[in-house]
């Protein structure tokens, strides 16, 4: 039987309460002082963990303190400076394209719309929403891999595609909650729902997912 609109957001509702109880401070995993080290910190942690990315930008933000820096240095060393992340030389000519347009274009300030950041090179609506609701409070929501996967074990959306997930969860959450609701999933896929072995029997939210192994 197929489970109605209204059933499904009030699901919604339980299942981000239990999360947010099990998970109190769950929140962005990526260390940053600012907007666009927190940018700089989101296109380095594509393909990579945010563990390895946090290893990295330590000294990064040292050697370039500002957009500035990123915008004028030289690519092929930013390269080398990011190497362990992967994909340097994409990262690298991503990072210092999206600065020299926030410096060139944006007075150095980095935007506080959609619109304008996805024009930024390497920036795609996952890095963007990332920006927004973590530095401009913009209701927004994330969606990465630990989304895509439990959200469709939890039947709340039946696509891999990003977008169609965002658009389709967002009906589904209360927006006061989009940005938080990915920091719950990312530490619950982490502790519990993981991928190849999932603890199905220790798992706050099995009552409320059609897909439990139990």
């Amino acid at each position: 039987m197929r489970e109605s609109k209204a059933k499904k957001v009030e699901r919604a509702k339980a299942v981000f309460e239990s999360l947010l109880t099990e998970y109190p401070n769950a929140k962005c995993s990526l260390h940053y002082l600012s907007a666009h080290k927190l940018l700089v910190a989101t296109i380095l942690s594509a393909q990579c963990t945010d563990h390895r990315v946090n290893r990295v930008t330590p000294a990064l933000f040292q050697k370039y303190k500002s957009p500035q820096d990123f915008a004028y240095c030289d690519v092929s060393e930013l390269a080398k400076d990011v190497h362990s992340c992967g994909y340097h030389n994409q990262k690298a000519k991503s990072i210092q394209g999206a600065s020299l347009k926030i410096v060139e274009e944006h007075g150095g300030k980095v935007p506080n719309n959609m619109d304008e950041l996805v024009k930024l090179p390497g920036v795609g609506r996952k890095t963007a929403n990332c920006v927004l609701g973590e530095i401009y409070n913009v209701p927004s929501m994330v969606i990465d891999t630990h989304m895509v996967r439990i959200m469709n074990l939890l039947k709340f959306t039946n696509t891999k595609d990003a977008k169609k997930i965002e658009f389709e969860l967002m009906a589904l959450f209360e927006n006061q909650n989009w940005v938080k609701l990915t920091h719950l999933i990312i530490d619950h896929g982490r502790a519990v729902c993981i991928a190849r072995r999932p603890q199905c029997g220790a798992c706050v939210i099995n009552e409320l997912c059609p897909s439990a192994l139990i």
